[in-house]
């Protein structure tokens, strides 16, 4: 056994707290939909903004990047540092307009700027297929992570770890509806970061280590340390620098990073107070999640290459970890194993809050599409508010239940992310388009959906010879043509329809000018894309520089300079707004 009394205790009180929270939030939580789903729309920046954070971190997240970072050094987290751009977008272009629409998700969007039978049929879809489908299979990658750290860490079987953490999930989600599910957030974030930071300097003291110099410049590291990949070789820097920045941002459905806003940031930016407050939460969100939160992963991930150089050394080590679970992405957990008695305790409660952040998140939301917009819209349209929230209950536990067994069945943690970028492959540009070109309408959203799909089942299970950047290019590019042919070739939306979603929303610009109908406007965003690249120039010179000061190079200071100036340009204008 390698958890302690006293780390057993650690996760123990974790749990019983998560159960005592849940029981707390329940009264407030039960009275109606907003409550259960929105916390009643009265959170605050804050708090919203590091629930965000913390639901992005689950276990499988350090898996991940551990995983990038044995097979393509440091430079490999731009498949994911590249959603900043998206983060920011949404900060400052999409915030205000989705907190403007007053909607209970995102997804209830869909009758508001589209109408008739076409918007009815892709709302009802799009919530079976995100409530059921793509949410089973993002807590079916969660669970994965799960199983893994159960396996090594906690040593148990990989189903009794689920049916734990999954059961204690399940009981103060169903209890205490979003407000719980933020409140366990803010908790497991600043666990997290309080354990992330100090494994991280631990394992770098290892004598197996020797500290920070000796780690980046050890044979088995150095080639891996660079943020930047080597600019010499396509081969290289073409998939992990320019694919992730010049089409993966914008063109694919990835949750947490929806081009335009969505998913559980739209929730959280539909739960805050007013606009103000969501605009922040979001920024909040993209400079902790970017800018703070990776070095100790990479850290741990660099020095796993000195214990554990080869896959194989990690299967010596744990011969009862299962041959089908096994890769490089289990490096992370195998690290843990190294901490002394406390410490594991805490970072393993923080990995098990994070696995229950994220399906608390996935479940809250999951439940709100199959309530709100399936349910209540078109089986039970005379519902009381009592009868929604028991059947948001009931869903939880049909999602919760798929999501755990699809985890058994996945292999790797970059087996799931790559198949949940090729999903949404090619649907990202609607997403952004939508807000402000008239001529998208639903039919648009209901091909590009069904044909990203069709497209990405092809690539991933049709035994191709391409490479994942290959085939996530080639997934955008025929899905985008696919779905702008199918525009043109179908009737644009009743005048109407377009009238009642400007004056709503007021989105104002040129796509809106024939509808505006004398609603005065200012066309604000020039400005939102100026503040949105002086945000992306600020968190990537802060991370950039956080990394050459861990890495003991001096020019890390001058990148924190520059992130400073950005900052204070950026709060200038929003000050002058």
């Amino acid at each position: 056994m390698i958890l302690s009394a006293l780390d057993w205790t650690i996760i123990a009180g974790y749990l019983i707290l998560s159960i005592i929270i849940g029981l707390w939030s329940s009264k407030k939580s039960s009275q109606d939909t907003r409550s259960f789903f929105l916390a009643g729309n009265n959170l605050p920046w804050w708090m919203l903004g590091i629930s965000m954070v913390a639901t992005t971190f689950s276990t499988d997240t350090p898996n991940l990047v551990t995983d990038l970072v044995r097979k393509d050094g440091v430079a490999g987290n731009w498949v994911w540092w590249a959603f900043l751009l998206t983060g920011m977008l949404s900060v400052f272009v999409y915030a205000k307009l989705w907190n403007r629409s007053g909607l209970l998700t995102d997804i209830q969007f869909y009758e508001l700027r589209y109408g008739g039978r076409p918007a009815a049929f892709l709302r009802g879809f799009r919530a079976l297929y995100l409530g059921l489908i793509f949410n089973s299979l993002v807590m079916g990658a969660v669970s994965l992570a799960a199983i893994k750290f159960g396996e090594i860490v906690l040593q148990i079987e990989g189903w009794q770890t689920l049916f734990i953490a999954c059961s204690i999930t399940l009981l103060y989600s169903t209890l205490g509806g979003l407000k719980a599910v933020v409140i366990t957030d803010v908790i497991q974030f600043f666990l997290a970061m309080v354990g992330s930071v100090w494994a991280a300097i631990y394992v770098v003291s290892l004598p197996q280590i020797g500290g920070m110099k000796n780690l980046i410049n050890h044979p088995k590291v150095i080639d891996k340390i660079s943020i930047f990949p080597d600019f010499s070789d396509p081969d290289i820097w073409v998939p992990l620098f320019f694919v992730p920045l010049a089409v993966q941002w914008w063109s694919t459905y990835y949750p947490g990073s929806e081009p335009g806003g969505g998913g559980y940031i739209a929730q959280r930016m539909f739960s805050a107070k007013n606009e103000r407050n969501a605009i922040a939460a979001t920024f909040l969100f993209n400079f902790s999640h970017y800018a703070l939160r990776p070095w100790p992963w990479i850290i741990i991930a660099l020095s796993s290459l000195v214990i554990f150089p080869e896959v194989g050394d990690i299967q010596n080590a744990f011969p009862g970890l299962s041959e089908d679970k096994l890769g490089d992405d289990v490096a992370y957990p195998a690290m843990l194993t190294l901490l002394p008695s406390g410490l594991l305790g805490i970072v393993s409660a923080s990995l098990i809050a994070a696995f229950m952040s994220t399906m608390s998140t996935q479940l809250n939301l999951g439940a709100s599409y199959l309530v709100n917009d399936f349910y209540h819209r078109f089986l039970r349209q005379d519902a009381s508010q009592k009868e929604l929230v028991f059947a948001g209950r009931v869903f939880t536990v049909i999602s919760i239940t798929i999501g755990a067994g699809l985890g058994l069945t996945l292999q790797s943690a970059g087996q799931a992310f790559n198949l949940l970028l090729l999903v949404g492959a090619g649907t990202g540009a609607i997403y952004i388009l939508r807000w402000f070109w008239w001529r998208i309408n639903a039919t648009t959203e209901i091909i590009a959906m069904i044909s990203s799909v069709i497209i990405a089942g092809f690539l991933n299970f049709g035994n191709l010879e391409m490479e994942d950047w290959e085939k996530i290019i080639f997934g955008v590019v025929l899905t985008t043509i696919v779905w702008i042919i199918g525009t043109f070739l179908t009737k644009p939306e009743e005048e109407k329809v377009l009238l009642n979603f400007v004056k709503k929303i007021n989105p104002g610009g040129p796509g809106w000018k024939k509808f505006s109908n004398g609603l005065e406007s200012k066309w604000s965003l020039p400005s939102d894309i100026l503040k949105m690249f002086l945000g992306i120039f600020s968190v990537y010179s802060l991370l950039i520089g956080i990394g050459q000061i861990i890495y003991q190079n001096n020019l890390g200071y001058i990148f924190i300079v520059f992130s400073a100036i950005g900052m204070g340009f950026l709060f200038n204008l929003i000050d002058n707004d």
